[in-house]
């Protein structure tokens, strides 16, 4: 359990963190352990997953396996207080870059997939007096990014998807908010600095565009997500926080040497 004046603000409650076997759901699911969650990763492969958290094997994309899934959470511990809905991929290109298979396999993980999970835990949800969801969307859903026009509407209907669902379940007692992570060093960003041309050279551009000059870590968007879906943040709903280095509100001038 984690130290400090924060320890253990989860005690009791179980969550879910989809895409929680690597990246920034492995480190969102130690997070809410740390603090005292009963976490169950749902993930299409699991073998990365902290042995400390009950793994369960499922692809968002089908929602037979996703009932199956959050069935077993719910039988496995008896309630379910906590979503986070972090499972998706990325993509590349401008909008003639991809056909209709690839727009429709990633907006039905990154989009439909919440929509999937969720409404599997709402009748769990329902039953908390806790309740909270946390989606993970993107900086690429308030500013335009070049080369990521269907990795961008996906993350872009991940908000709006937020906010309605906040409006909806606002008076079952379920919160709703997102999370809006900068590019973060993670596993597929480590991919695609492999496939570069000059990897050190795309890293350092990538670094560059955030303000505070370097990548965000998955740890600290997992401390946005652990607020988020704190009882602590009880009149905190329908709304994002931007894990960004500053990317999206500010425009500094360029450093001077």
């Amino acid at each position: 359990m984690g130290e400090g004046a924060m320890s253990g603000q989860l005690d009791g409650l179980v969550a879910v963190v989809t895409g929680g076997a690597s990246g920034i759901g492995a480190a969102i699911a130690s997070a809410l352990g740390d603090e005292g969650a009963e976490v169950a990763v749902l993930d299409c492969d699991t073998s990365g997953a902290d042995p400390r958290f009950a793994a369960f094997t499922a692809d968002v994309s089908d929602r037979a396996a996703v009932d199956a899934a959050i069935a077993a959470v719910g039988e496995r511990f008896g309630r379910i207080d906590i979503l986070v809905n972090n499972a998706g991929i990325g993509a590349q290109g401008d909008v003639a870059a991809n056909d209709d298979e690839e727009w429709a396999r990633v907006l039905s993980i990154n989009v439909t997939g919440i929509a999937r999970v969720s409404a599997a835990a709402l009748p769990w949800l329902r039953r908390s007096p806790t309740a909270a969801i946390c989606n993970t969307s993107s900086i690429a859903a308030t500013a335009g990014l070049p080369q990521r026009a269907l990795y961008s509407a996906s993350k872009g209907a991940v908000l709006s998807l937020t906010r309605a669902m906040a409006a909806d379940h606002l008076r079952e007692g379920i919160r709703v908010n997102a999370v809006n992570p900068g590019t973060a060093d993670t596993p597929w960003i480590g991919r695609l600095l492999a496939g570069a041309a000059d990897p050190a050279a795309e890293r350092a551009a990538l670094e560059a565009r955030q303000p505070h000059g370097r990548l965000v870590s998955a740890d600290e968007v997992a401390a946005a997500v652990l607020y988020l879906v704190s009882p602590r943040a009880g009149s905190t709903t329908g709304t994002y926080i931007e894990v960004d280095g500053g990317m999206s509100p500010l425009r500094l001038r360029p450093a001077t040497s």
